[in-house]
């Protein structure tokens, strides 16, 4: 019997090689068998997968921005801030022709105006072979769109679509409210990725815009098409899922005050806040200000540089987030532990000869002629130093004026819903030995009692201190958002509530509030701020202050108080605090315009009305030191 590999003979006396042509006819039929079996695994058992893959190959999904929620002033009428259509320009990788990126990119930048670097930043090599669209312009005006269009077959890859920007109008002192918004950096992406953010997202950057973002952001939508080999879209098959707009935001600012108290400030570096008892700011101007309308542009890094360096920062918002001495603002809280207490009769009398000998020094009031024999409340209304100082050393001592300013919430956040609100600081015994190895003197407890020394507060807290003296030892969160409702059908979905913080009524009896209110209204009846503010139209009690800050021509200037004070009503009392900083030339403003506030709130006038009724526009400026 023969080989399976042994030749056979041909007739014509050749050799047929058999084994070979069998050898041959067993590959072709295993290789048959092979890639029909591998043929059989992909268009059957396998067969949705890859055509699953297939689809998605040939399926474009591009993200339609949701429009974010508007906000609005506590009238809810025209909204302070909305949202403009404009477009946003897109460059896909993977669709360019090979090597063409980089011209792609000159043309592109040329067209749209802006430094190639900047297109060429936004699509880096290793990002060439997406199919992802990937955003190199936004706010894109329809002139260059219709520009672009006009060379759309030489710019294969771009595409285009409408994306809203936010409309700030003419917001003025609002934007420290307000914030701004802008694309999401890669260190805020990796914060907030398991929130749903992704690449390319607007988020807040500032203000109510990033305390709320996940309000106002709403839900993208999503537009899927069908492309052929060339990217061309095949009508017919496509899905769109529509975005969902953020809620609206409804604030507690009145438009008409804040314009108010932002004119009675004037361009002064400084701070006002307007606020009802219960925590609603009504008002809230810091100055400088800047134009949130600026990030809408190409340059963004650049208006934001600018404004970082400015050494004004215009990006501070002086009402939270600085702090100064109270300076006798502070004999307030001074007043209320002395009655409390009991630990000096309220009519024992102190002499004021305009200066006390105390550690080697001559202790100056700031009336150098003296007050005269002034009982607490008469050195509260004429702002008497030296009546401090010495009940301040001798009968409250630096533990109690400790106790009693974080009672009032001194050296803590009041937890408003802005961002970057500071602490301001009341300092201790044991601080000063550990930062300064020098232990606490007596001398350091008489600057406290006049709010000087290391003591620093907001002007949003003092506001809050005066709000707890009406509410008789209650002070309440103070806030700047007052609803949230449905962006289509209005409905309300969420009322901010009045949220109690702090609550002094189980160690200062009511009595003692109802005597510091008394005492607070005679410094506008008959004491340092009697000028300006016993105005006809409500009246007001409160307190000046004048901040000592090591310069013989400057000082900061405080004015708070509140009205109407012969009502027991809070819905209708409002409270104002005005802050001009001492980097200003010294004119003592304070007090002037927080009586042209009042007088605009409760008068229904306008600045320039106030101003014309209170007599003040031929005012020049007042020189020299005053409380």
């Amino acid at each position: 019997m023969s080989s399976f590999f042994e030749p056979s003979f041909d007739p014509a006396g050749g050799e047929k090689p058999q084994g070979r042509i069998r050898l041959m006819q067993f590959l072709f039929i295993f290789c048959f068998a092979l890639y029909g079996l591998r043929l059989f695994n992909m268009q059957v058992i396998s067969g949705d997968q890859y055509r699953q893959r297939s689809y998605d190959i040939a399926r474009r999904t591009t993200v339609i921005p949701a429009r974010r929620g508007e906000i609005f002033d506590r009238g809810a009428g025209e909204p302070v801030v909305l949202n403009d259509d404009t477009f946003a320009v897109f460059i896909t990788p993977a669709e360019v022709p090979g090597g063409m990126i980089p011209e792609l990119i000159t043309n592109v930048a040329s067209i749209l105006g802006v430094p190639r670097r900047e297109v060429e930043e936004k699509i880096p090599p290793q990002y060439y072979y997406l199919y992802q669209p990937l955003e190199i312009a936004g706010n894109v005006s329809f002139r260059t769109v219709a520009a672009l269009a006009e060379n759309v077959d030489t710019l294969q890859g771009l595409s285009w679509q409408s994306k809203p920007i936010r409309n700030y109008g003419e917001i003025g002192s609002l934007s420290h409210i307000v914030g701004y918004v802008g694309n999401i950096t890669r260190d805020e992406l990796t914060a907030l990725y398991n929130d749903g953010y992704k690449q390319d997202d607007v988020i807040g950057k500032m203000g109510l815009e990033r305390q709320y973002d996940k309000i106002l952001r709403g839900s993208d939508g999503l537009e899927t098409r069908t492309v052929d080999v060339r990217g061309r879209r095949i009508t017919g098959d496509n899905e769109r899922q529509a975005p969902i707009m953020g809620k609206n935001l409804v604030l507690t600012i009145d438009r008409d005050i804040q314009l108010l108290a932002e004119k009675a400030l004037g361009e002064r570096m400084g701070a006002a806040v307007v606020m009802k008892p219960d925590g609603e700011v009504l008002a809230m101007v810091s100055y400088p200000w800047y134009d949130p309308n600026l990030f809408n542009r190409s340059n963004i890094s650049a208006e934001y540089t600018r404004l970082s360096d400015d050494p004004n920062k215009p990006f501070l918002n002086r009402a939270i987030q600085s702090s100064y001495p109270p300076a006798s603002t502070f004999k307030i809280l001074m007043s209320t532990a002395l009655l409390s207490e009991n630990l000096i009769n309220p009519e024992q009398r102190i002499n004021c000869t305009g200066g006390i000998d105390y550690g080697n020094r001559l202790w100056r009031c700031w009336a150098r002629g003296g007050h005269g024999w002034v009982n607490l409340q008469q050195a509260l209304a004429v702002s008497c130093d030296i009546y401090f100082w010495v009940a301040g050393r001798d009968n409250v001592g630096v533990d109690r004026i400790i106790s009693y300013a974080h009672d009032f919430g001194y050296g803590e956040l009041t937890g408003i819903d802005l961002p970057g609100e500071i602490e301001g600081f009341i300092p201790t015994q044991q601080w000063k030995e550990r930062r300064y190895h020098e232990r606490w003197l007596a001398g350091d407890t008489m600057n406290m009692a006049i709010g000087q020394g290391f003591t620093l507060v907001t002007p949003l807290q003092i506001t809050n201190l005066v709000a707890t003296v009406i509410n008789d030892g209650i002070g309440y969160r103070p806030h700047v958002l007052k609803e949230v409702r449905d962006p289509v059908t209005g409905v309300v979905e969420q009322i901010v509530k009045p949220e109690e913080i702090h609550n002094m009524q189980d160690r200062v009896n009511k009595r003692v509030f109802e005597t510091v209110r008394r005492n607070m209204r005679t410094v506008v009846t008959e004491g340092s701020a009697r000028y300006p503010d016993n105005i006809r139209v409500v009246e007001l009690a409160g307190k000046t202050g004048t901040a000592e800050i090591g310069l013989a021509d400057r000082w900061h200037c405080w004015f708070t108080a509140y009205g109407p004070y012969n009502t027991t009503n809070r819905d209708e009392q409002v409270i104002a605090t005005v802050l001009v900083e001492a980097s200003n030339p010294w004119d003592w403003w304070a007090p002037y315009a927080v009586a042209i506030i009042f007088q605009g709130i409760f008068a229904g006038q306008s600045y320039e009305e106030a101003v014309r009724a209170l007599g003040l526009q031929y005012m020049t400026p007042v020189q020299g030191r005053r409380e």
